[in-house]
């Protein structure tokens, strides 16, 4: 009994286990020993190989975007397969990737596309050069003509939205380029959901689109046709008239689109005589059409023809419910466009046309912070637009 008191515990235990099969130790210990030997020697060959067993199942993609002049060099790279690495020097700019799945199977049925709504037409950081596709050259200058593929610039340089069903409010300020403190105020102070129009007789037309684009307006040129008491009041040179000839009129409204590029279409300046005159209007209405543009009326004329000659012509329309700065004071622009919330709210959208004052784009800037906050989408006229091509 002493003995087994003073033993030290757990003694007796390890000396029997020593004492099978000659001094080897139990044979489970040996296959173990052996699995982690085979385990660690298999691991370290994987690890030494090229990978061989990896197969890329994602492949995300980054659109590339290059602030560079040469259109050409841009339109090149959104059509490659596969964009080139940035240049080191080109500024990143944060935006939605595309990401495609590849199953190993090749089969795309089983491919899930997520779309950010955002993301749908022209990438914004490219969207101050033109797509030459879209573009003819003339003696005028360069003209909008639908591509070969069909696209149209009304479907190119249209501004994304969100395509709810929520009540919308589109605004357009034209006037733009005639004053070079103005139109640069306008840019920098309107929200980008806000269409901008230029007057083909307005200065560095071409500089302030591309500002104006990269800021992500969608942008239109306003077209001047004759209004009564013509020329006693008269839209400026280049005027498109009911006394001229078809020909003569036709290569006004060259004229006007040959001022920029990157526009949807074009909006009346004016007009009222001219907007009733089918014989005049009707060719004008035609060619617009042809030239995959959209048509804007300000909605200042009961009688215009405007809406009947697009609907011919399957030109995309769109009609302002109100002019907002009629009286340009600060409080009478905010009750109108009041007035356009009101109407969108009851009918689902509402548009209204103004220019480019002071008193007008700082009255604008304030209603939409505050509308957004009540739920209202501010939408590019693109948006509100009726686009025969669209409703088959």
């Amino acid at each position: 009994m002493t003995k087994e008191l003073e033993r030290p515990l757990g003694q007796e235990r390890r000396r029997e286990s020593t004492k099978r099969g000659w001094g080897f130790p139990r044979p489970s210990r040996i296959g173990g020993m052996a699995l982690a030997a085979a385990i660690v020697a298999a691991g370290g060959y994987i690890a030494l190989q090229p990978d061989p067993f990896r197969t890329p199942a994602v492949e995300a993609r980054t659109s590339v975007a290059a602030d560079a002049a040469d259109a050409e060099t841009v339109v090149a790279l959104q059509k490659a397969e596969t964009p080139p690495a940035e240049p080191a020097s080109a500024a990143r700019t944060p935006g939605p990737s595309i990401i495609k799945l590849s199953p190993e199977s090749g089969d795309a049925k089983n491919v899930i596309v997520i779309r950010d709504p955002s993301a749908v037409g022209q990438d914004l950081r490219v969207a101050h050069l033109p797509d030459r596709a879209l573009l003819e050259q003339s003696e005028s200058g360069p003209l909008p003509v639908r591509a070969a593929d069909g696209r149209r610039a009304v479907d190119v340089y249209a501004r994304p939205w969100s395509g709810a069903r929520g009540a919308r409010v589109a605004i357009v300020i034209g006037g733009l380029g005639l004053s070079q403190t103005g139109t640069q105020e306008a840019i920098e102070k309107l929200p980008p959901e806000v269409t901008l129009a230029f007057a083909p007789q307005g200065n560095s037309i071409g500089r302030w689109m591309q500002a104006a684009r990269r800021d992500g307006h969608e942008i239109m040129m306003q077209l001047p046709l004759e209004p009564f008491d013509y020329p006693r009041v008269n839209p400026g040179r280049n005027t498109l008239t009911t006394d001229a000839d078809e020909q003569q009129n036709i290569s006004n409204l060259h004229w006007t689109l040959s001022r920029t590029t990157n526009f949807i279409g074009v909006m009346n300046y004016m007009g009222a005589r001219f907007a009733t005159d089918r014989a005049a209007f009707a060719p004008v209405m035609e060619e617009i059409g042809a030239r995959g543009l959209l048509y804007l009326d300000d909605g200042s004329s009961a009688r215009s023809l405007a809406g009947e000659l697009a609907a011919k012509n399957k030109v995309p329309f769109a009609q302002g419910d109100a002019v907002i700065d009629e009286a340009r004071d600060r409080g009478a622009v905010l009750k109108k466009l009041d007035q356009l919330e009101a109407t969108a709210r009851a009918r689902g959208y509402a548009l209204g046309t103004g220019s480019a004052f002071d008193t007008t784009v700082d009255a604008v800037a304030s209603w939409v912070r505050e509308a957004k906050k009540r739920g209202i989408e501010i939408v590019p006229v693109s948006a509100v637009a009726v686009d025969p091509e669209k409703r088959n």
